[in-house]
C-alpha cells in the first residue's frame, strides 16, 4: 500500500470509529451489538449481476451498501458521459431499482426509473433514472448526495455508491480480438467492447491509472460486517474494484468476512469457456492479498466440485454450493434462493450473526 493510501485509510478508520461512538462491533472484539441489529453489508459490483445480490440482499438487511463501478460506455450512460463529462449513471439507476421494496410504491418507481424512451429523437433509449441522476448530480454538485436524495424518492431499502469519482475507461489485452489474427494481443478499449470481445482477455486495467475512491465506499468496505463480490461480469463489473488501489486495500485490509458469489455460467465473449476455478484463477492474478472466507457457486454450476476447492483455498476460502438459479433455465439467479444462500452463510459462517 502506498504512504498516502495508507494515511487515507488510517482517516477512514478514525471517522468510521467516531460515527459508532468509537465502540467497535462485537466482530471486532468490542461493545456487543445490540440485539436485534442488521448485519452492515456491502455488495460490490454493476449492472444485471450486482442488481441481483441486491435484490437478495435486501431480503436479509436493511444495512446495506451498494458500490458501483463506473467504467461503462455503452448506450444512454455512454452517450451521456460524452455529452456531459458526467459519470455513467445506469449501473448506479440499475442498482436503486434493486433496492426497491416489493409494495407498490418500490415497484412503480423502479419500473419508472427502469423506463426508456421511444422516439425518433435524441432522447432515443434514454433511462429516465439516468436523467434523473444526472439532472440531481448537476444541481448539487455532489455524487453521494445526488444518489442519496434518488433513494430516499425510490424509498430503497439501502445505499447506492460510485466506487469513483471520476469516469473511468477499462482497457483489456485480448488474444485473437481480431480472428484473423488469432495468436496476436491487442489493446482493446472500452468496457461494452471488451463484454462482447470474441478473443480471450488476458488483463484488465483502468485509465485513469490509480483512479481516487470514493471516501464513503472505503469507510462503508472498512466498516462492513460482510463483504459481497460479485456475480457479474468479470472482467468490467466485478475486477475493476480491485483496481482502484484505496478500495483494494480497504477489501485486503477490512474486518469483515467476504463472499465471493460466482456466475451461472460464462459469459459470451468475456468469460466465454471458463469454468468456475479459472473465474478465481484471474481474479487471484488481479489481486493477489486478497483474502476470501466463502466461494457461492450454484450446485448445477459446478461439474468438478474439487478443482473448485483446490482454487478457492488459494483466497483461503470455503466452497457453499447451493441452489441459487431461477427455475426456468435462465442463466439468471432467483433472489429468494439467492438471499436463502446468503442467509445461510451468514449465520454459519465464522461469526453467528448478532442479529439472529
Amino acid at each position: 500500500m502506498t504512504g498516502r493510501a495508507a494515511l487515507r485509510l488510517s482517516r477512514l478508520r478514525r471517522v468510521t470509529a467516531e460515527g459508532r461512538g468509537g465502540k467497535p462491533a462485537e466482530a471486532r472484539g468490542g461493545k456487543p451489538r445490540r440485539r436485534g441489529a442488521q448485519p452492515k453489508v456491502v455488495a460490490l459490483g454493476g449492472g444485471m449481476g450486482l442488481s441481483a445480490s441486491l435484490a437478495a440482499l435486501r431480503r436479509i438487511t436493511g444495512a446495506l451498501t451498494a458500490v458501483v463501478t463506473v467504467a461503462d460506455d455503452g448506450g444512454s450512460s455512454g452517450r451521456l458521459r460524452d455529452e456531459l463529462g458526467v459519470l455513467p449513471p445506469g449501473d448506479l439507476r440499475k442498482a436503486l431499482a434493486a433496492l426497491c421494496g416489493d409494495d407498490d410504491w418500490g415497484q412503480t418507481w423502479a419500473r419508472v426509473i427502469q423506463y426508456r424512451f421511444q422516439s425518433k429523437g435524441d432522447l432515443h433509449e434514454h433511462a429516465v433514472g439516468n436523467l434523473l441522476i444526472v439532472a440531481l448530480w448537476e444541481q448539487l454538485g455532489d455524487h453521494v448526495q445526488a444518489l442519496d436524495l434518488v433513494g430516499k424518492l425510490l424509498g430503497a431499502q439501502g445505499r447506492v455508491l460510485p466506487m469513483s469519482a471520476v469516469p473511468l475507461e477499462l482497457q483489456a489485452l485480448v488474444k485473437g480480438h481480431d480472428p484473423a489474427r488469432p495468436d496476436d494481443i491487442d489493446t482493446v478499449r472500452g468496457q461494452a467492447t471488451v463484454a462482447l470481445t470474441p478473443g480471450e482477455v488476458q488483463s484488465v486495467h483502468l485509465l485513469p491509472h490509480d483512479p481516487p475512491a470514493v471516501p464513503e465506499a472505503v469507510a462503508a468496505v472498512l466498516d462492513a460486517d460482510w463483504v459481497v463480490l460479485g456475480p457479474g461480469s468479470w472482467f468490467s463489473s466485478v475486477i475493476p474494484h480491485l483496481l482502484v488501489p484505496e478500495l483494494r486495500d480497504a477489501l485486503t485490509e477490512t474486518k469483515a468476512r467476504r463472499v465471493l458469489s460466482l456466475n451461472l455460467a460464462p459469459q459470451p465473449g468475456e468469460t466465454e469457456g471458463f469454468s468456475p476455478q479459472r473465474h478465481l484463477e484471474v481474479l487471484a492474478r488481479h489481486a493477489p492479498k486478497l483474502a476470501l472466507d466463502v466461494v457461492l457457486a450454484d450446485e448445477a454450476a459446478v461439474p468438478d466440485r474439487d478443482l473448485l476447492t483446490e482454487a478457492a483455498q488459494r483466497f483461503e476460502a470455503a466452497v457453499e454450493l447451493a441452489p441459487v438459479a431461477r427455475p426456468d433455465g435462465s442463466s439468471r439467479h432467483d433472489p429468494e434462493l439467492l438471499a436463502a444462500a446468503y442467509d445461510r452463510i451468514f449465520r454459519m459462517h465464522g461469526r453467528i450473526g448478532p442479529w439472529r
